[in-house]
């Protein structure tokens, strides 16, 4: 009988596009996936580190899964025999950005620490989870160390995938049938900008001043089957005329998640965001002048160190004049590792929640 697994995932569609790698990896041993965690060999979970409710979420779910193993058993077993009886963890995902020794302390129930590079290592494909969407992955990493943010930490500096090497996988995936395609990274808008000329050579007639993501959209634009393309994530500063030229093209999904994470510009300083909110809205007059059907969602934290009422109203009126479709909300929680962490959290939780539950209310209300 073949042994099974189970993928826990937290995080972005970044992680989400991890953990199908991850599911190829083990179906290429054979294994198969369980339909329920407690009933897996191996758990694999697959951890977000941008936020401490994300790590937490990390915590009790393993916790709960060894106490549930725990309350099945119907006799009392040596701790030797519970270990045969209990499924193998697996830690993976942005946690490891942290040092094992302080991960082993933490998460003794977990068995092994895993880097998502190591389950890459011999899968020959991607388990997608969807029969016509797949995501595709055009690069890794950050090179803007906003000052809130541990991804360059967790994912490291920017590297993108070769040009032809994205391309061709997308040919293939409209062979197998998939209609849409997401491109993934942490800000795709400088996807290209470290490779060289013959990493990026492309046979057409594109102005090679252009940059390589709006290349890219240019040329998956006229792969034929394919129906729509989307992308995320996109910082502001990146977002040039070129890119909004090819957000055009007919094939481009009318949606732009563009980060704001707060309309004050003393917050925007400190968060080391390379824009004022003057800035950030006229790039969005622009865009929406170039494409006047474009929904736009953005990012945001509140409370962050030293944001005073006045500049969390000025977020609350950057909001209005946008009209956001929607936003991912955050409350700001201090990270290990990044240049806020030694600024004095001095918001307090509930005024924390209040601003949260002032701009869901603003922006993600129901209908």
């Amino acid at each position: 009988m073949a042994k099974t697994y189970f993928i826990k995932t937290y995080g972005c569609q970044m992680n989400k596009s991890d953990s199908e790698k991850v599911a190829g990896w083990y179906e290429a041993k054979g294994w198969k996936p369980a339909k329920r965690i407690e009933e897996a060999d191996e758990v694999v979970v697959n951890t977000c580190s941008v936020r401490q409710t994300a790590e937490d979420r990390v915590f009790g779910l393993i916790n709960n899964l060894t106490k549930f193993k725990i309350q099945k058993l119907k006799c009392k077993m040596t701790m030797q025999n519970l270990k045969l009886i209990k499924p193998k963890i697996v830690l993976t995902g942005c946690m490891l950005r942290y040092p094992i020794d302080y991960l082993r302390e933490k998460l003794p129930q977990a068995d092994e620490f895993k880097k998502i590079s190591e389950f890459s290592q011999g899968s020959k494909f991607v388990v997608h989870s969807s029969n016509i969407h797949a995501w595709v992955p055009i690069m890794e990493g950050c090179n803007n160390f906003c000052s809130y943010c541990v991804v360059p930490y967790a994912r490291g500096r920017e590297k993108s995938r070769h040009f032809k090497e994205i391309v061709c996988e997308v040919e293939e995936l409209v062979k197998r049938g998939y209609k849409e395609i997401t491109l993934l990274g942490q800000n795709v808008n400088s996807y290209g900008k470290e490779l060289t000329n013959e990493k990026l050579k492309i046979k057409n007639n594109l102005d090679k001043k252009i940059t390589p993501f709006a290349k890219l959209l240019f040329v998956l634009n006229e792969i034929l089957g394919l129906e729509k393309i989307s992308f995320i994530t996109s910082n502001p500063w990146d977002l040039s005329d070129e890119i909004i030229e090819a957000m055009s093209l007919p094939k481009i999904d009318r949606y732009l998640h563009l980060p704001v994470q707060s309309g004050d510009d003393q917050v925007l300083k400190k968060m080391n965001r390379k824009y004022t909110a003057k800035d950030y809205l006229e790039l969005v007059k622009k865009t929406r002048k170039r494409i006047p059907d474009i929904k736009i969602g953005t990012d945001i934290i509140v409370g962050f160190p030293g944001e005073t009422e006045k500049a969390f109203q000025n977020t609350v009126k950057l909001c209005k004049r946008v009209g956001f479709t929607k936003a991912y909300i955050a409350m700001y929680s201090p990270r290990l590792q990044t240049a806020a962490y030694k600024l004095k959290d001095d918001i307090p939780y509930q005024e924390k929640k209040r601003r949260w539950r002032i701009l869901e209310d603003l922006i993600n209300k129901s209908d």
